[in-house]
């Protein structure tokens, strides 16, 4: 098991190890993103946004932006 030592700033130095497993250098982004209470997951947020373009594949329908917000308010008022 790798560990690391919180500092009294709050930070750690991640291994090398963790590093060069999740591909992650020096000034790149991580998420902690909680998956249990008390247990977060550690996530390399390097990849840009563009990079999620066409991951879902062109729309079946187009809907304005008028309809987005209509169909949101909706919702919120379904949901209370």
């Amino acid at each position: 098991m790798t560990t690391a030592t919180l500092t009294s700033k709050g930070q750690i130095t991640i291994p090398v190890e963790v590093r060069q497993a999740l591909g992650v250098d020096t000034g790149d982004r991580v998420e902690f993103v909680e998956v249990a209470p008390g247990r977060y997951e550690f996530i390399a947020a390097t990849r840009s946004v563009t990079a999620l373009k066409g991951m879902f594949g062109k729309p079946r329908k187009t809907i304005s932006i008028e309809e987005m917000n209509t169909a949101i308010a909706r919702r919120g008022v379904a949901a209370k």
